[in-house]
């Protein structure tokens, strides 16, 4: 038997809110400057990009392209969808996958690198959706489930519990600490997936 207040299963609550989480694929142009920026790179002796056959150099076709996926989840009926903002960061075109296998391409509405957060938008009307959570405060141990969707293969749930509040991000280039932390594990393409 479970500990007194655990649930025997959270197959109710993953019923209840999984149609409202989505698959997002992105494709992007390679930023060249990119890894020269991280650390130990920045005096690279060699070029990043391979070299172009002679008389090809700055066209814009010769830029490789990279994909990239994660998850995100409808906050309205009308579209709106919140990711993580490295999801979608540079992305030239954003596609996003339902719950039922539609596909649909997305716009970019705006973004907040210091808490790494996106907002989409799809065309349509009578999506699925969850709110927010604006009173009620977590404590330390309540559970917890990470539901995503990753790289288009379906609905991913995990569970744990609330570690601690006030973590502070590693980017000493943001201000933002208040994150809470949680223990269940993230799946790779869960990036930009909610919480219960």
């Amino acid at each position: 038997a479970p500990p007194p207040g655990a649930p025997m299963s959270f197959a109710d609550i993953v019923d209840a809110v999984s149609p409202a989480v989505v698959s997002i694929d992105v494709r992007q142009r390679v930023d060249a400057g990119a890894l020269r920026q991280i650390p130990g790179f920045e005096n690279f002796p060699f070029d990043i990009l391979p070299e172009q056959p002679e008389g090809e150099q700055g066209q814009d076709q010769d830029v490789p392209e990279q994909f990239g996926s994660g998850s995100g989840f409808f906050i309205s009926a009308d579209g709106y969808i919140v990711t993580n903002n490295h999801v979608v960061e540079n992305a030239e075109e954003i596609t996003v996958r339902l719950n039922d296998d539609r596909e649909l391409t997305a716009t970019l509405v705006g973004t907040d690198p210091e808490t790494d957060l996106a907002v989409l938008r799809v065309e349509g009307n009578n999506f699925p959706y969850v709110r927010f959570e604006t009173e009620a405060r977590p404590r330390v141990g309540d559970w917890v489930l990470a539901i995503g969707n990753p790289l288009g293969l379906g609905g991913t749930v995990t569970a744990g519990v609330v570690s601690a509040y006030g973590r502070q991000n590693v980017d000493p280039r943001t201000a933002y600490v208040d994150y809470m932390q949680i223990d269940a594990p993230i799946n790779r393409g869960n990036s930009g997936g909610p919480t219960f």
